[in-house]
């Protein structure tokens, strides 16, 4: 009679591989099949038919595919549970309505429906919100659509892409812990700029992933397509990846090494060209039928790209950073709360025409350990521990093998995108949390690999070293998640006793089960395993389960699980508005119209003859609200912080000269004595010195409307051609 094997659980089993395979147990053998294999049943099961996806493929455990399946809908739970008050995300909603408006703002990703400005960033990111509000309409909900859809794509790719890597069960445990991040289950629940990133970059992972298995050049290449979508969507945040892919190309390919050269650098001539894209349609459309490049001070897309968006942002004073030109923008009104306190402002001397003050949504300082501070971790760090000994003991388990070893390849591709990211986001300053979601998928991949790595060692080792690592990454990972749940104590309270419990019964049952075999110990290792799983992601899990209370689901203007954010329909800080020195102000409520905003845009429409612009304005309600909530075609004057000439005095001048604009609606909070600072501020004087201002009472309810404090001028044809 055949010996029974010995017990091993189904969710930490090994894929089916092929007998040549050196690989270890699990470890996905078989990623690239031949592609005219013919379908065969294996252990008694029927081959699965195409329109049969709830069942495996034919190379993965029968558990595999319903279990996937359960996961990516717990995804689509987190992420579309609130849609329908998922709120609008601030600026960028503006972006959004005008794209929808017209062709040319879509393509160029304007500010404003006549497309006379851009953001201050490429907005990629944009295009499938837009297309999604022209076929749904414009709403909260159709914004967020594409969200949801990109996250739950994420969480498959991620399962496929590890699964390649470690096998099954460990891509299993990978989109789980994707699923289950606190920043992601935020951030893909609304229309936040972040989620089109992550979804690219692991797209590039999964293209990376089939050509460095067989050296396959188109699948590189399609890698490289990808990165560069991700650069139009977060700019050079999409090139984070690009060290890991690179290195782990070049080491672990089996090909020559002029070879792997080769391949990398028709790879990167073709990133390069679809990340420069829209830049090189900026740079060589003539600038009189283009939209003006905000974030620049020279229309330059290069400059807003690399300077303001880019190289800049670390500087603490200088082009792009606060307090420079090209900065964050100055706050006017009193300070709004934040979860962790006061924001904070730097001071700039208010005689410097560029200074800029910074608005920051946390009290930690820019420094060097941020991601370990109480901002972060409770929204990306619960898998430290877990990841960074997971990742060591990878490399150390598969130190002295081959070259092209795919296990050790992973380790070195997901250790270094890991590193990479780390490094960045601990220099620069970090104005929102959805930027450290960068981190989920190497977390993920190293954390659910270390796991299912030790525990397959755990049950094969035979001395008393190797069966102490799992116990011991067991009360790290304990420890950890403890310490971060602490400073929450009024949030789950039965979360810390649960843990503690769990790792009480998770550790000796391990140590029991390392010294015996046979079926009688299943009950032990299922309860260990068990209690394993609850000890280390049971506080993670706890986090991002919150967001199915809106209370703690984070907004459109911060991702952000658990208690210590902003509800969903809260958007910026307070009714908050930004403005720079150049005199504009950026209001970044989501509020409707008010009744007497909406008087004052009647008013204008009736009077405006067939005038292309409805009004213009340097800052306030007018140029965000009125064109989310309106999609009017306003000019928006000086660009997000103030300081952009996208509308210089002398084209003013020609607009009201030739009829194309006939009223302008000024920030009353710009101070009209001295000399102009800013082509914005002359315009506002030239305005007040040769148009005709509006009597309150011709469209306010009463003269001293509180809502409409911003005077209305009438512009005449005449007005601009006088000298």
């Amino acid at each position: 009679m055949a010996a029974k094997p010995p017990f091993s659980l189904p969710i930490f089993s090994a894929s089916r591989v092929s007998p040549a395979s050196p690989a270890p147990p699990g470890a996905g053998t078989l990623p690239f099949p031949a592609r005219h294999a013919p379908l065969r049943a294996t252990g008694g099961r029927r081959p699965r038919r195409r329109h049969e996806f709830w069942r495996s493929p034919e190379d993965q455990p029968p558990w595999a595919r319903p279990a996937l399946l359960g996961v990516a809908a717990l995804a689509g739970l987190l992420y579309a549970w609130n849609i329908t008050s998922s709120g609008l995300a601030p600026y960028y909603s503006v972006a959004a309505r005008s794209m929808t408006e017209s062709w040319k703002a879509f393509l160029f990703t304007a500010y404003d429906p006549t497309a006379t400005i851009t953001l201050d960033k490429i907005g990629g990111f944009l295009w499938p919100q837009a297309l999604s509000a022209r076929v749904f309409g414009f709403h909260d909900w159709a914004l967020t659509l594409p969200q949801c859809i990109e996250g739950v794509v994420s969480v498959l790719v991620m399962y496929r892409v590890v699964r390649r890597w470690q096998g099954a069960a460990a891509g299993l445990l990978a989109a789980g812990l994707l699923t289950l991040t606190p920043v992601t289950a935020s951030m893909f629940g609304h229309a936040i700029p972040d989620a089109a990133l992550f979804m690219c970059l692991l797209l590039a992972v999964d293209r990376y992933q089939v050509a460095v298995g067989g050296a396959r050049l188109r699948s590189l290449v399609w890698a490289g397509v990808w990165v560069g979508l991700a650069f139009q969507a977060k700019m050079m945040q999409g090139w984070l990846i690009v060290p890991a892919l690179a290195i782990g190309y070049f080491v672990t390919a089996p090909v020559t090494l002029r070879t792997r050269i080769g391949h990398l650098l028709t790879s990167g001539v073709v990133l390069f060209a679809v990340s420069f894209s829209w830049v090189l349609l900026m740079t060589f459309t003539p600038k009189d039928v283009r939209p003006y490049a905000d974030g620049s001070t020279n229309n330059s897309a290069w400059s807003m790209v690399f300077e303001y968006n880019g190289f800049s942002r670390p500087a603490e004073n200088g082009p792009g950073g606060p307090g420079g030109p090209g900065g964050p923008a100055t706050r006017t009104g009193p300070v709004p709360s934040t979860p962790h306190g006061p924001a904070t402002e730097s001071t700039a001397p208010p005689s410097t025409p560029h200074a800029r003050k910074m608005v920051s949504l946390g009290s930690e300082k820019n420094t060097w350990y941020k991601l370990l501070t109480s901002r972060f971790t409770p929204q990306i760090g619960w898998l430290y521990p877990l990841a960074v000994l997971g990742l060591v003991h990878g490399l150390v388990l598969r130190g002295r093998r081959p070259r092209t070893d795919r296990l050790r390849g992973g380790y070195l591709m997901w250790g270094t995108w890991l590193l990479t990211t780390a490094v960045v986001l601990s220099v620069v300053d970090i104005p929102h949390t959805a930027y450290v979601a960068g981190l989920a998928p190497a977390l993920a991949a190293l954390a659910a690999a270390g796991a299912v790595t030790l525990w397959r060692v755990h049950r094969t080792a035979g001395n008393r070293p190797a069966r102490l690592l799992l116990p011991l990454t067991l009360l790290a990972e304990a420890a950890w998640t403890s310490l971060i749940a602490s400073a929450h104590p009024d949030f789950a309270p039965w979360l810390i006793p649960l843990i503690a419990v769990a790792t009480l019964v998770a550790v000796p049952g391990l140590l029991s089960y390392g010294r015996a075999t046979g079926c009688r110990l299943r009950p032990l290792a299922v309860t260990s395993l068990t209690a394993t799983c609850l000890a280390m992601f049971a506080a993670p899990a706890a986090w991002s389960l919150s967001v199915l209370d809106q209370r703690y689901g984070g907004s459109s203007f911060e991702a952000h699980a658990g208690p210590g954010g902003q509800s969903a329909g809260g958007g910026a800080p307070g009714s908050a508005v930004y403005g720079g020195a150049g005199g504009a102000s950026y209001d970044m409520s989501q509020a409707p119209l008010t009744a007497g905003q909406k008087r004052l845009l009647d008013y204008v429409r009736r009077h405006n003859g067939d005038a292309t612009y409805t009004l213009s304005a340097d800052g306030g309600w007018a140029r965000s609200r009125a064109i989310t909530h309106t999609g009017l075609p306003i000019l928006p004057l000086g660009g997000f912080a103030g300081m952009a000439t996208s509308v210089t005095l002398a084209e003013y001048r020609h607009l009201v000269a030739s009829g194309q604009l006939r009223f302008a609606l000024l920030n009353p909070s710009v101070a009209t004595g001295g000399a102009p600072a800013s082509e914005t501020a002359k315009i506002n004087a030239w305005v007040r010195s040769a148009c005709t201002k509006i009597d309150p009472k011709a469209y306010a309810a009463s003269p001293a409307d509180p809502s409409l404090p911003e005077p209305l001028y009438r512009c005449s044809p005449t007005a601009g051609t006088s000298p």
